[in-house]
């Protein structure tokens, strides 16, 4: 195994995914149900980013994932009222997730990530463990 690429077994693109959480409280406005009053959640949030594989045969490193989160996402987001933090918006998961992916790709930027051909592909908000939203790579293309 002296061949430096040895450790690759191939050169695909691979897309790995980290979950992670996050406690906010918001409410809805101009809105008639009972989420229009304050209320909280334990966020789930599925981040899928794709790469191909370096020569150790990784594609992107779990850890880094979770720094990106952690930075641009936990320390923003957790255990804060949404309403006040959040650009203006109604904070619905669908207006979230477009904002989280905006910060997850300036972050991947900033880390050259994109520059060595990695690409945020997917990301599913869960407000509950049965209602989320999820936005696709392919969605946030600007026509």
């Amino acid at each position: 195994m002296n061949n430096e690429t040895s450790l690759r077994y191939h050169q695909k693109r691979v897309a790995v995914t980290k979950t992670f959480t996050f406690d906010a409280a918001h409410k809805l406005e101009r809105y008639e149900g009972k989420c229009k009053n304050l209320h909280g959640h334990t966020y789930q949030l599925h981040i899928t980013i794709s790469g191909f594989l370096n020569d150790i045969g990784m594609a992107v490193d779990f850890g880094e994932i979770k720094d990106i989160f952690q930075s641009v996402i936990k320390s923003r987001l957790d255990h804060q009222y949404l309403n006040d933090v959040l650009p203006s918006m109604n904070t619905t998961a669908e207006n979230m997730i477009v904002w989280i992916w905006k910060q997850i790709e300036e972050e991947m930027i900033k880390r050259d990530l994109t520059e060595e051909g990695h690409r945020l592909e997917t990301l599913t908000l869960y407000e509950t463990p049965t209602s989320s939203a999820t936005l696709h790579r392919e969605w946030m293309i600007e026509e």
